[in-house]
Order: C-alpha cells, then sequence, then structure tokens
C-alpha cells in the first residue's frame, strides 16, 4: 500500500503572461524557457498585411504570433509551475489579452528600446488593470546602449519601483532572472496585501 504520507507536495501553478509589442521577442523568450516544446501560434507575413503591419525597424520578420504561445516552466526550489502564456503582439490581435489576463498573477512585459513607442499599449494594459508586472529590456544582438533607469524613465511607470530588467530573450538565465524577478514581486504584494 503506498504511503501517501510521504508524497512530494504538489507544485504550485502560476500563470503569468509575456506580453509586449510586435516583434518585440515574446515567442523567442518562450522557447528559451520552456522545459516542454512550446505550443506556438505562428503564421507567415505574407503581402495581406502590407499597410497592416508595421515592420519598421523589424523588415526581416517573416512569421507572427497570431493567437498565443505557451510554454511551462518547473521552479522545483521554489515548489512552483510557471505557466506561460506569450501574447499575439499585433493592434489586431490584442483583443485576446484581456481573455488570457483570466486567471494570471503577473506578466513580464518586454520592451525593445529601437522602437519603445510601441510599449506604451502593453504596459498602459498591465497598469490599468492592477496586473504586477517586471518590464525586459531586450537586447538585440546582445546590446543595449540605456541603462533599467533611462529605460523606466522614457516609459512613464506609474510604479516607479516596477524593475526593468535588460535581458537576452534567447537565453534561458536572463529569461529565469527576470521570472524571479517577477516571482519576488508577486510575493512582496502578496505580504503587503495580508491581513494581519
Amino acid at each position: 500500500m503506498p504511503d501517501y504520507d510521504t508524497a512530494a507536495p504538489e507544485a504550485s501553478p502560476v500563470k503569468v503572461l509575456i506580453a509586449g509589442g510586435f516583434g518585440v521577442g515574446k515567442t523567442t523568450l518562450v522557447e528559451a524557457i520552456s522545459e516542454i516544446d512550446p505550443l506556438r501560434t505562428e503564421e507567415r507575413l505574407t503581402a495581406a498585411g502590407v499597410g497592416v503591419d508595421d515592420l519598421d525597424g523589424i523588415e526581416s520578420k517573416t512569421a507572427t504570433t497570431v493567437a498565443m504561445d505557451f510554454g511551462r516552466l518547473t521552479l522545483d526550489d521554489a515548489g512552483v509551475v510557471l505557466y506561460l502564456f506569450g501574447t499575439p503582439g499585433q493592434e489586431r490581435f490584442w483583443f485576446m489579452w484581456d481573455d488570457l489576463l483570466h486567471g494570471a498573477l503577473g506578466a513580464i512585459v518586454l520592451v525593445d528600446t529601437r522602437r519603445l513607442d510601441r510599449s506604451f499599449p502593453a504596459i498602459d494594459f498591465f497598469e490599468n488593470r492592477g496586473l504586477p508586472f517586471v518590464i525586459g529590456a531586450n537586447c538585440f544582438h546582445g546590446e543595449q546602449p540605456y541603462s533599467s533607469e533611462e529605460i523606466g524613465a522614457a516609459l512613464h511607470l506609474r510604479d516607479p519601483n516596477t524593475p526593468v530588467l535588460l535581458l537576452d530573450a534567447r537565453s534561458r538565465h536572463d529569461v529565469r532572472s527576470a521570472l524571479l524577478a517577477l516571482l519576488d514581486r508577486l510575493i512582496t504584494k502578496a505580504q503587503v496585501t495580508a491581513p494581519a
């Protein structure tokens, strides 16, 4: 007969959104960290998107997420399983963000400092809904000409304590650090709002 008293506790599930504008690296981030083959809903960009999809600065982009990306990461040391949902970045798919928001505890908002103006809608979305988030400034080609402080100031974040992290969305280590920073933010918020 199995000994149920010594069974390992189940890991706590945590839903996290990976959001940001078109072409900031959301799919790449989910692929870099997921312990499973991520579910991707990418389609090729075609001539039908000319005039609709803004490829300024990302002309080499050939595919786009049309629904979501999904990945999973188990943090054994924390007893947590993260379910990662990458949002579509194109404006015509933003209507899905509210559906993806249900049950999410937090988000990483990826930004591209070469196209920072495309970051404001994602930041506004989470600030208006009160969902805790961290900013991940994706360092394309391993380079970032701005500091975290400069990026935070340019984004005019409502909460000046919102972490702004420099990361490479291709780096498992960088992505894991960003997720841990988000978990720290969630834990801090839970401690502040917990009844005494």
